[in-house]
């Protein structure tokens, strides 16, 4: 009762264009640019209700990049001029959900991934933390926090403070996200 043959489909993209800052109107992503399909064949482990472990030691990932600048540059760990990465590999996604304490959630998910064909040994993470609290039926608030790793993406940085990347290579992504909402029923 614990244990489930599954079989795993997932896909990530974005909706509208993203800019390398607020100042500079350099495109760094778009719809389709990147987008992310993964499909995994395994077992999914649900010990108790809350928690679960998917194991799938057959996975394929595919990284799509559409918008012609970011295909020219290579981005997203595709070579330049490439729109489409393939890797087979193994995926790993380990899943929380709980409560806290009364009025307070929390939903833990963390993704693993390895290419067995090219450098296995650096694992793609991305790992999101939501908590939630319900302050009345009408008033909530979450804080979101995403923290992405993937070696083959190459992430330029500013190192000598002159507005202008000199250092690329793999980088940790983070992201935060504090969120209001207002509950209203008709």
């Amino acid at each position: 009762k614990k244990f489930n043959y599954s079989v795993l489909l997932n896909f990530k993209s974005q909706m509208t264009e993203g800019y390398a800052s607020p100042e500079n109107k350099t495109v760094i992503s778009d719809l389709m640019s990147p987008a992310y399909l993964l499909g995994s064949v395994g077992i999914d482990y649900k010990p108790m209700d809350g928690i679960s472990l998917f194991i799938g030691p057959l996975s394929g990932k595919a990284t799509f990049v559409n918008h012609p600048d970011l295909v020219a540059l290579g981005s997203f760990g595709l070579a330049p001029g490439e729109k489409v990465r393939m890797e087979l590999g193994a995926y790993i996604r380990a899943q929380h959900t709980g409560e806290i304490m009364k009025n307070l959630s929390l939903q833990n998910k963390l993704d693993l991934f390895s290419n067995y064909l090219n450098q296995p040994q650096y694992v793609d993470v991305n790992w999101e933390i939501l908590l939630l609290f319900k302050f009345n039926n009408f008033l909530t608030a979450s804080i979101n926090t995403q923290l992405i790793y993937d070696h083959d993406i190459v992430i330029g940085k500013d190192t000598s403070g002159d507005g202008v990347a000199d250092d690329f290579g793999p980088r940790v992504q983070f992201k935060e996200i504090l969120g209001l909402g207002l509950t209203f029923s008709f």
